[in-house]
């Protein structure tokens, strides 16, 4: 039986932008290894909009920290040579690297173009506000920095699908771009949301333009090649044409020497539906990050003893389509101040990490900052300044080693109480000493009877965080009285040597 795979999502928002990153995650991998991580998405390392661009500004593709481009030579991250040398030392300790590939846009373009557009109304779309007038945008990419290194492509407005400003009236809004492949934006997205989202920022990417495709296929087999990752992180698929992400992944897949893995940002927190209807656009070939059960984690940690821990599944991928889902806690875009803050609150990410990491299904992803903590200062939407201070999640010590080692077997739930839930997992033959039972409250202190199975009858289990310094005995049936502390998780394992 194959060990558990553990993602770890190496990066937060607000890192700072001194181009340490690459060289931080060299001197890391050791230990990350030791702990249990098997894999590390790493951020978007190629050139933005500038040194301090997160990555999602993306301008250059094919700079990975190597041209004077943008006013830097390093991303916000490090330069190309310490970024293939952070993989290879990765890989040196049996850590894969996701790469993050962002497709959906492109930033800061080199000059301006003469365009022919059609105003969209922001909250509708599909619905045109204006006839087709020109405007003058900065739509078209030379990269002089590069001089023609590894691509002598050039992009231009018929790449672009819609962009959000005039330059020469001085107006923002979104223009669609009247080009040879369509009026209007991609059809092809799975649901209807603002009546077409395609359009999410900067240049829009017309993926109907058969010249982009090749170009993005050729920049992917240049990265392989180069960089030798061992899958992708794709951003913001809602926006993008599904068949496009299909043939894209396809087209790697069929290049690379060696498997990929490849998950996507879908971002819908409210059901499942949309995510299911983009598995089934792409045939099932990717992974996607629950959103849903991030939001439920959230509502949680916000409710405390009033939410229905029964319900913390419901409605989630993990849920529904096991197999293809990807799990998390928080990520960059729903740390505090950003666009999507949604944080699991302090107390109850112990619980939340608790179900991602020890439970049979999914494939967990841990946040940056909760493996290292971090501190940062950014304004709200008061217009003031607000210093957010997110703890390291102490638990994961433990959490990780547990999952490595032990978190294997025929797994049995009890999520039978509202504020008591638990689970427990067998062990096999194929990991010494493993088995465990899990035993988490969002109230009071909590107890349940729960099943290991008969062979752990006679062992003595203990609470593997020290929560609890109760010994449970596991009967000639495999049952046994677990127990956690108020608003708590307890992780019972086989004692040492008993």
């Amino acid at each position: 039986m194959a060990n558990n795979i553990t993602l770890l999502q190496f990066f937060h928002w607000y890192y700072p932008a001194d181009g340490s990153l690459w060289n931080l995650l060299k001197k890391e991998a050791p230990r990350l290894s030791g702990l249990g991580i098997t894999g590390l998405w790493l951020p978007p390392a190629y050139k933005g909009l500038g040194p301090d661009d997160v990555g999602y500004g993306t301008y250059d593709l094919f700079d990975l920290g190597e041209f004077d481009q943008k006013g830097t030579v390093r991303t916000k991250y490090g330069n190309r040579q310490e970024y293939l040398e952070c993989i290879k030392e990765a890989h040196k300790n049996n850590i894969q690297i996701i790469a993050d590939v962002v497709f959906n846009h492109k930033a800061g373009a080199d000059e301006k173009e003469r365009i022919p557009v059609r105003k969209v109304n922001p909250d509708n779309r599909a619905e045109f506000t204006s006839e087709v007038f020109e405007i003058e945008g900065y739509t078209k990419f030379t990269f002089p920095g590069r001089k023609g290194k590894y691509s002598d492509f050039i992009w231009d407005w018929h790449c672009f699908t819609g962009i959000d400003r005039a330059d020469d009236i001085d107006e923002t809004g979104i223009f669609s771009i009247q080009n040879e492949y369509g009026e209007g934006f991609t059809e092809d997205l799975v649901e209807d949301e603002l009546g077409n989202y395609d359009y999410l920022m900067f240049d829009d990417i017309d993926f109907r333009n058969p010249a982009v495709r090749e170009e993005l296929k050729k920049w992917g087999k240049w990265y392989l090649t180069l960089t030798e990752v061992d899958g992708f992180r794709l951003d913001a698929v809602k926006h993008i044409s599904p068949a496009f992400m299909t043939e894209w992944v396809n087209d790697m897949r069929a290049f690379s020497q060696k498997p990929l893995f490849v998950v996507g940002e879908y971002w819908h927190t409210e059901s499942h539906d949309p995510l299911k209807k983009y598995l089934d656009a792409t045939h099932g070939n990717i992974q996607l990050f629950d959103t849903v059960l991030h939001k439920n984690f959230h509502h949680a940690s916000l409710a405390g003893k009033e939410y229905d821990l029964t319900k913390i599944f419901d409605g989630t991928l993990l849920q529904s389509d096991p197999m293809h889902a990807v799990t998390m806690v928080d990520n960059h875009d729903t740390q505090p101040l950003q666009s999507l803050e949604s944080p699991v609150d302090f107390w109850f990410k112990p619980l939340a990490y608790a179900i991602i990491l020890l439970r049979e299904h999914g494939i967990p992803c841990i946040f940056y900052a909760a493996m290292y903590g971090v501190r940062y200062t950014d304004k709200g939407q008061d217009g003031n300044d607000h210093e957010v201070n997110l703890a390291r999640v102490t638990e994961l010590e433990v959490f990780l080693p547990v999952r490595a080692h032990l978190a294997y077997g025929q797994q049995r739930d009890y999520l039978d109480h509202f504020n008591n839930i638990g689970w427990t997992r067998e062990g096999d033959d194929e990991h010494s000493g493993s088995g465990l039972a899990v035993l988490l409250s969002n109230s009071e202190e909590g107890f349940k009877k729960m099943e290991i199975g008969a062979r752990n009858a006679g062992k003595i289990f203990i609470d593997r965080l020290g929560y609890r310094k109760e010994e449970v005995a596991i009967d000639e049936n495999g049952w046994g009285e677990f127990y956690c502390n108020a608003g708590s998780v307890s992780v019972w394992v086989v004692a040492p040597g008993r």
